[in-house]
């Protein structure tokens, strides 16, 4: 059916909040868009082309379409310290629609309050879709990664009735040990005065896959077992390396800086803070440096961690970051943890009213993202597995060996989790595996499977099988 005709201010309803007024609501008919989703835009999702479809953009921001609607509804998280509506998001609400969701976000306004945001978010997107289609979503589903994994998992535990579905990935559940400890290597470098190259950084990173690429049987350019990879950088100290045109010899402050990256900042006594990137992750993604004209160099800390501790944790947007030592980073990180929790902590371990009200949640983390330590989303996952034996009834979680922050080239991404998902909620179905893609070093497109944690996907010459389960699905294969 097509709604184009009841697409006006005089037709939808102003939503009604408890505690607040909708004073002016905007709508503007869009015909026949057209587009290319990346799976980049639309995390948790594969590629799309969108053609021609026609939606009615609500100004709250709800995008309802009008030619494709099949009667489900689709929030949409954000990334870093958006909310959402930035351009990546607007182009998954694209994707959304195009697949016949009414597609919800919001900016927050920009601030840190979220909590109450993110419920209107969603009471918003059902009020308004009701206005638009004379009835309810039959079915609303939430979709993120990062801080919109982050969202998600908020979402299931302090609104467990706001969502059927949540797909929550690399989900930056303990916010404030993340960013507070963001800025550790950065640290690390600044006392050493020593500034490794990029060359440095990405041979150690490509020697950490050769040395543990094997473990799980085949050589694929991905890191499987990442537990049992045991690789220390300072073996390499002193070894000659191609870096362009010219050889390098790694030095012994690169050794450090990696190895630093990989375990995570510490206390006085040895006592560790919080979880490193794994060993197989991008370093020069996070570890970076600006030399002046004079040969003076400086860190350049994930602007993220900067802001937050400027702003969240000193609260002095003037803050000198260089004057920043190892003990004044452990009064940070206590800062950070203490003062910031409460406000936008996500590691609330009672799911039982999510269970109750029969919701699903899955998420995946990627073992070579180094953003978000993927080690925090499996400390949480095993706390509520600790505390609800039965956790995968209702939230599974999957590790996605090889992957970058949410969506990389190389490493084994999910494209599927959305539609099981999907499937999960309306039909019963239980995802026993997710199938994963990546691309091979000659680009050669491969597919294989994901196993819900702890489980591992272990090839056995005829086909990959989740250890430890009856599932099996065929052998990973080679699609172009």
């Amino acid at each position: 059916m097509d709604f184009s005709r009841r697409c006006s201010d005089l037709v939808i309803s102003h939503p009604q909040i408890p505690g607040a007024t909708v004073d002016y609501l905007h709508t503007n008919l869009v015909h026949n868009a057209s587009a290319y989703v990346s799976e980049i835009e639309y995390i948790n999702h594969g590629p799309i082309n969108v053609t021609d479809v026609s939606f009615c953009p609500v100004n709250v921001d709800v995008w309802l379409p009008t030619n494709t609607c099949h009667g489900r509804l689709m929030g949409l998280g954000g990334g870093g310290f958006d909310c959402g509506l930035y351009p990546e998001n607007m182009m998954a609400m694209l994707g959304a629609v195009g697949e016949g969701y009414a597609a919800v976000s919001t900016d927050c306004g920009h601030t840190m309050e979220q909590d109450l945001s993110e419920w209107l978010l969603e009471f918003i997107g059902k009020s308004v879709a009701k206005s638009l289609y004379g009835v309810e979503p039959g079915y609303s589903y939430f979709s993120g990664c990062s801080q919109g994994g982050r969202q998600g998992m908020m979402l299931a535990q302090r609104y467990p009735t706001a969502y059927d579905g949540i797909v929550a990935s690399s989900p930056a559940i303990y916010w404030a040990e993340i960013l507070a400890s963001g800025f550790w290597t950065q640290l690390v470098m600044n006392e050493l005065v020593s500034y490794p190259e990029s060359c440095e950084l990405d041979y150690l990173t490509e020697m950490a896959i050769r040395a543990c690429d094997d473990l799980d049987g085949v050589v694929d350019g991905i890191v499987t077992e990442i537990d049992s990879c045991k690789f220390d950088a300072f073996d390499l100290v002193g070894m000659h390396f191609p870096c362009g045109n010219q050889t390098m010899m790694l030095s012994g402050s690169a050794a450090i800086v990696a190895s630093a990256a990989w375990q995570g900042p510490f206390s006085r006594g040895g006592d560790s803070l919080w979880h490193g990137v794994d060993v197989v992750s991008n370093l020069t993604s996070i570890l970076s440096c600006q030399c002046s004209s004079g040969g003076r160099c400086t860190g350049l800390p994930v602007k993220f961690s900067s802001d937050w501790i400027r702003l969240a944790v000193k609260k002095n947007p003037d803050f000198d970051l260089d004057s920043i030592t190892h003990d004044e980073i452990l009064l940070i990180f206590g800062a950070s943890v203490q003062e910031c929790t409460s406000i936008i902590g996500t590691n609330d371990l009672d799911l039982s009213e999510f269970r109750n009200r029969g919701r699903k949640m899955l998420s995946f983390h990627g073992l070579a993202d180094p953003m978000v330590p993927s080690q925090g989303t499996r400390r949480y996952y095993e706390a509520v597995e600790k505390r609800d034996p039965r956790v995968r009834d209702y939230y599974r979680h999957f590790e996605a060996p090889g992957l970058g922050h949410c969506w990389s080239p190389s490493g084994l991404y999910p494209f599927t989790i959305f539609n099981d998902m999907v499937a999960w909620v309306e039909r019963g179905s239980v995802p026993k595996y997710l199938l994963a893609s990546f691309t091979g070093e000659n680009g050669t497109e491969h597919e294989g499977i994901l196993c819900p944690y702890p489980e591992r996907a272990v090839y056995n010459g005829m086909k990959t099988r989740c250890q430890g389960a009856a599932t099996s699905a065929p052998q990973g294969r080679s699609t172009g």
